[in-house]
């Protein structure tokens, strides 16, 4: 549980303290929400806990970002006592009126509940809890600090839905179809995305890769949702911008594609450019699949592989691939670094026992290369907030903590939240954060220069000694950068952070083309 504690939590706080280390305190509410978000993404749930008003709703954003990537995110929030309410008094940090919150936080949940009744209470517990689960979306709960405390009985059993399974008949229909438009294909080929994560279905989709010897490409937002290492796998595929020619070669050029849960927005998709004609495709979302233009409503991505699975009697394997090699780099000695060293750097030496975090911006376009294994790479690759990778580490590292957070953060973004890794080593979380100091907000230069891109300069190596915590340095060559990572992945003791001082103008060749056309848009107003 994460969280920042506020008058109207104290009661809560002081219950969760019998239990030490279940609540975990960071720097912000918004760090703690962007905290839960990745410890969701990585043990299937997560818990954010503040205080009402000030503290819940910074937390719109985060749970917003939950949303939209389909992560289970359970947010509590304390708000004022039943009876002090009587009279509708002028009570620190209320808007408008007490249902203010509960009313905002609706619109980006998929359930809200007020705990104001010990006698339903354990009923909307189960319900939040068992929401959350099966539509892999944010859930609130907002608790008043005079019920805390008061009996109540056990938490009930929570069926699912009588409509959670499909209908038998559309089922067999729509494998009938799937399976119909695949075997009269050439060159079928599969992209998978964030939902094949979220919903814990990568052994089934190495099953139907090994079965059906069909290619897979993942998504930005769906990337490690498959391991890097598997032999069927063969990159990230996002349009125009794929960084991989041949990826982008593959998927344009089959004559069936298999979508199973990626989302169809602008940044996976390279701003709409992927060649793929829709009456060739077979998109299967989570409650829907499509195959065409033929809707199977209620036979969702889960339904679908498992039935592929089913009726190719394909075993499902042990996730054990043998790791593949990582492509050396050689640094240049005095050689200035930019972006294309930096990144090629990072996959020479990133995969296995660690959980890449990489920021919205180039940081993530950068690191599309990356080779993580299975969901060992975390971004907001679809919402694309800013200030998520920081807090993120600290959620990653109590979730997997076999495996090194390794943060990839540009220095606009690491001024939003950097704070956040002040709490870090009293829990035991180390990262590793390389900050990429190219004097400003890069993702936006290419795409309309202004004063407005400028940040304020600081030195973030120094940022360990300002926190008491850790070590930092600043490097801005090929060299130095090679020998300041490695040093930095070798020391698990401390948090490690990196300072790579990169041109202003130099950014990967993925956000170049990205932010070019995006930067047409943009001009037209």
């Amino acid at each position: 549980m994460f969280g920042v504690p506020g008058d109207f939590t104290l009661q809560l706080n002081h219950m969760l303290d019998q239990q030490p280390g279940l609540f975990v305190g960071t720097s912000d509410e918004q760090g703690a929400g962007f905290a839960a978000d990745a410890y969701a993404r990585l043990r299937g749930i997560g818990v954010v806990l503040v205080t009402w008003g000030v503290g819940g709703l910074k937390l719109v954003n985060s749970t917003a970002q939950a949303w939209a990537e389909s992560v289970p995110v359970v947010v509590i929030a304390g708000s004022p006592g039943l009876a002090e309410r009587e009279g509708d008094p002028l009570l620190h940090h209320k808007v408008k009126d007490f249902d203010t919150q509960m009313r905002v936080m609706q619109d980006v949940t998929e359930y809200a509940g007020h705990l104001d009744d010990p006698g339903t209470a354990p009923r909307i517990i189960a319900e939040a809890f068992a929401t959350a689960r099966r539509e892999s979306r944010p859930v609130y709960l907002e608790v008043p600090r005079d019920v805390v405390g008061l009996p109540c009985g056990p938490l009930p059993e929570v069926p699912d839905p009588p409509d959670a399974e499909p209908d038998p008949e559309v089922l067999a229909a729509c494998l009938d179809d799937v399976q119909r438009e695949l075997a009269g294909a050439g060159h079928p080929a599969i992209i998978s995305g964030v939902l094949v994560a979220r919903l814990g279905l990568q052994a089934q989709l190495d099953a139907l890769a090994r079965a059906t010897g069909y290619p897979v490409a993942e998504t930005l937002l769906g990337k490690s949702s498959v391991g890097s290492d598997d032999p069927w796998f063969e990159g990230v595929y996002a349009g125009a911008i794929s960084s991989d020619q041949q990826v982008r070669d593959l998927i344009d050029g089959a004559d069936r594609v298999l979508v199973l849960g990626a989302y169809i927005s602008d940044l996976n998709t390279g701003l709409f450019t992927t060649d793929i004609d829709r009456a060739d495709t077979i998109i299967s979302h989570q409650k829907i699949t499509y195959v065409g233009v033929r809707g199977y409503d209620g036979v969702g991505v889960t339904h679908l592989v498992r039935g592929l699975v089913d009726r190719l009697g394909a075993p499902v394997p042990d996730r054990q691939p043998v790791p593949r090699e990582r492509p050396a780099f050689t640094p240049a000695v005095g050689t200035p670094l930019g972006a294309t060293a930096l990144f090629q750097a990072l996959r020479s030496r990133l995969g296995p026992g660690h959980t890449i975090i990489a920021e919205a911006g180039d940081s993530l376009f950068g690191s599309a290369d990356l080779r993580p294994e299975e969901s060992g790479f975390l971004a907001t690759a679809y919402y694309a907030s800013l200030g998520y990778a920081v807090p993120a580490a600290l959620g990653a590292g109590l979730a997997r903590p076999d495996r090194r957070p390794v943060v990839i953060v540009g220095d606009g973004a690491f001024q939003m939240t950097g704070l956040e890794l002040g709490g870090m080593a009293r829990v035991g979380v180390n990262p590793v954060v390389v900050v990429i100091n190219n004097d400003g907000y890069a993702t936006e230069r290419p795409m309309m220069e202004g004063a407005f891109n400028d940040i304020p300069r600081m030195r973030y190596a120094m940022f360990p000694e300002a926190l008491g915590s850790g070590t930092g340095v600043r490097v801005d060559t090929e060299d130095a950068f090679v020998a300041a990572l490695d040093d930095a992945l070798a020391d698990t003791s401390q948090l490690r952070l990196v300072e790579a001082v990169t041109p202003r103008d130099d950014i990967s060749p993925q956000l170049r083309q990205l932010t070019t056309e995006l930067g047409k848009r943009v001009k037209k107003g």
